[in-house]
């Protein structure tokens, strides 16, 4: 069914539902939302508290549950960012994968299509092989491992299920997080921080997005409601080069960066070498990313990082 995504006329506090609220990215589109929403969150196994945010334990994969869920919430829009995005777990479990990262995503579809109402999908930069990059809107996906392949299948179904499902393709992300889950940032410069040899590829590509700019891109993209999006960077560039910004941006005098490459670290998931997203569609409709270093001396002068 066909679910109309007109939300340009939306007034202010009606509810938007997030799912995995106590992920990285739903967390921070719950702090930028709730300024403009009531919002709804749900969580599965882990649980954080976020002020002004009704966060609901909601099995995704249960569809009795989801099909409560909406019936209890009312929901006026929804951003489904609830995911397993580890790719070499998604590798190795490939049924907990697709009932996750496939099924679910299609079930939230079809309730959003039945009640005709706005759905954004978060996917990813990993649903292309890396072999023709930067990719746009327009780049038939490729996946090389599995959680790839499931979000691709997500894309699909979601579609087939609600065609005004708006896909947003996000990138690699950083940034400010809650308890329950960060960005990769944070370990990062923990290890850096003690010194610990850190291996950071010199040959994997991606277009790095603080989780601020992607916050600010996905409610830009409630509004505008465009079919498929992408958020990527404004920087095209390696995990190595991204590691010595945040080591000038930090002042971290004791790091230690070793550059590697993908082939010498073993890993359950095959990974595309280069999957830089462009953001030329989302720029026209406003979205305007910060540099990875304006990006990292913000970060740097919050104390909850």
């Amino acid at each position: 069914m066909a679910c109309r995504a007109n939300v340009a006329t939306m007034t202010p506090m009606k509810t938007l539902l997030v799912t995995g609220a106590s992920g990285f990215l739903g967390w921070n589109i719950c702090q930028k939302a709730k300024l403009d929403w009531t919002i709804v969150g749900t969580f599965c196994s882990r649980f954080t508290i976020i002020p002004f945010v009704k966060l609901i334990k909601v099995d995704l994969t249960v569809y009795s549950e989801l099909k409560q869920l909406f019936k209890d919430v009312k929901p006026s829009a929804v951003i489904h960012t609830a995911a397993i995005s580890n790719p070499n777990f998604c590798q190795e479990n490939r049924d907990i994968s697709y009932r996750i990262n496939t099924e679910a995503a299609i079930s939230i579809a079809g309730l959003c299509g039945n009640l005709e109402i706005p759905c954004l999908f978060t996917s990813s930069d990993l649903v292309f092989d890396g072999l023709n990059p930067p990719y746009s809107e327009e780049n038939k996906p490729s996946p090389l491992n599995i959680y790839g392949e499931h979000k691709v299948m997500a894309e699909k179904g979601m579609k087939d299920r609600c065609s005004s499902v708006v896909i947003c393709r996000m990138p690699l992300m950083f940034g400010s997080s809650g308890t329950s889950m960060s960005s990769f940032l944070q370990p990062l410069l923990r290890q850096m921080k003690m010194g610990i040899e850190v291996n950071l590829f010199v040959d994997e590509i991606r277009t790095p997005l603080s989780a601020k700019n992607a916050v600010e891109g996905l409610m830009i993209a409630v509004e505008r409601s465009p079919d498929i999006i992408h958020f990527g960077g404004l920087e095209r560039i390696s995990r190595y080069e991204f590691g010595k910004l945040a080591v000038d941006a930090f002042n971290i005098k004791n790091a230690k960066l070793n550059p590697c490459r993908q082939r010498e670290i073993r890993m359950a998931a095959p990974r595309p070498l280069d999957v830089s997203l462009t953001h030329e569609k989302a720029t026209k409709m406003g979205f305007q990313p910060e540099t990875i270093k304006a990006s990292l001396k913000r970060l740097k002068a919050r104390a909850d990082l």
